[in-house]
């Protein structure tokens, strides 16, 4: 998976980065992965952050399955947590969960694979 992504592994066959827009939909899918989750909510830094139905549209177009479970930075409560395992076991892997700078991804990832 070699990409210009800032990317890092969290997993095997999961990874985060920061913030995507559409126009990275391509390169995700080039560089191997088959599915997106964003953890971001719409306008959380403003007017110029893109949505997730750009990114979604963008993601599909692609070849990407896409999910979307915005979250807040400082906390996520357990039924996020809980649809994030549902999400992470269900999507086609290798996996690429976005946010803000990918610590919120991460801390989702670590909360649901510890859960249960």
């Amino acid at each position: 998976m070699s990409t210009s992504l800032p990317i890092q592994r969290i997993a095997t066959d999961v990874c985060v980065t920061p913030q995507l827009t559409p126009n990275a939909m391509a390169d995700v899918a080039a560089a191997g992965f088959r599915s997106v989750i964003n953890n971001r909510p719409d306008f959380e830094h403003g007017p110029d952050q893109p949505t997730s139905a750009a990114i979604e549209a963008a993601a599909r177009a692609a070849g990407l399955q896409y999910a979307h479970l915005p979250v807040a930075g400082g906390y996520q409560s357990p039924e996020e947590i809980a649809r994030f395992a549902e999400l992470i076991a269900a999507m086609p892997r290798p996996l690429l969960c976005f946010c803000r700078s990918g610590a919120r991804s991460t801390k989702l990832y670590v909360a649901a694979t510890q859960a249960g």
